[in-house]
């Protein structure tokens, strides 16, 4: 074997290293969401996975010995304390959420509804943080959380700072999602949509109508950076019972004045030197 195929032979052994490594560590990373999805057990993540049971035992015994999970007998895996870490660091680097939290707890005392900040990550919303209402209401929403931007109080208002053709690629995401998980679509079809989106961007901010959960309505707003780019959103968000058309209506500029001085905290209206 001369020089010439040595070289390439190592290169190609240093090529199939590395993406066996990068193979290795996003199985790792699609454990750990299965376990914070709520899937404890070896034989379901096995599952979701499409793992032989005994290679996802060692990567579960190897995340739980580096803290990243753990383990209770008979009680299956939870997210482990490297994760709580990471977590809190990873909010202490995203100022957005420190800057926002006292404004959000203004508005959560306020409606004494559920209240959430989010961003655009894609082509989804990830929920940044999140104050529980004081009626005893639950939603599926959770800090970390991602779901369909069309289909979300949070995600439509992010939807104002994207041109309007882009709106109906996101709108059709979020109904195939729907479809895919046999939930009912109760986003209005593609016409009304796209007018109600005009509607709210005229307003400065948006309604959701059961469209992500049933029983719950939601009012959001967006957040803009100095620049005037929408980097951010705010919502509302409450049961039906609690939450009529003409409750909708006074909510909206509240919520709109609220995601206002976010963004001035951002800087947006001040000069530039």
């Amino acid at each position: 074997m001369n020089t010439t195929d040595t070289t390439t032979l190592q290169s190609d052994t240093k090529d199939a290293q590395k993406g066996n490594g990068t193979q290795t560590l996003l199985r790792g990373l699609a454990l750990l969401e299965c376990v914070a999805q709520g899937i404890s057990d070896v034989k379901g993540i096995a599952a979701h996975l499409g793992t032989p049971r005994s290679t996802t035992h060692r990567m579960l015994n190897s995340l739980v010995a580096e803290g990243y999970l753990h383990h209770v007998p008979y009680g299956g895996y939870s997210l482990g304390f490297r994760l709580i870490y990471l977590g809190t660091k990873a909010q202490e680097q995203r100022p957005l959420g420190a800057l926002a939290r006292p404004f959000l707890e203004e508005l959560a005392a306020m409606t004494g509804d559920t209240v959430h900040l989010g961003t655009q990550e894609g082509n989804r919303v990830f929920y940044l943080d999140k104050i529980s209402g004081t009626k005893g209401l639950e939603m599926r929403s959770r800090i970390g959380n991602r779901m369909p931007l069309a289909s979300t109080g949070v995600g439509k208002a992010l939807m104002l700072g994207l041109p309007p053709e882009a709106w109906q690629a996101l709108y059709d995401e979020a109904v195939a999602e729907k479809v895919a998980a046999g939930e009912p679509v109760l986003l209005s079809p593609w016409p009304q949509f796209h007018e109600d989106m005009l509607s709210y961007r005229a307003q400065g901010w948006v309604m959701d109508l059961e469209e992500n959960e049933i029983g719950i309505r939601c009012v959001g707003a967006p957040v803009r950076d100095v620049s005037g780019e929408v980097v951010a959103a705010v919502s509302v968000a409450s049961a039906v019972p609690y939450t009529s058309r003409e409750r909708m209506l006074d909510l909206g500029p509240m919520v709109r004045d609220v995601a206002q001085k976010i963004s001035e905290t951002l800087g947006l209206g001040k000069k530039q030197s």
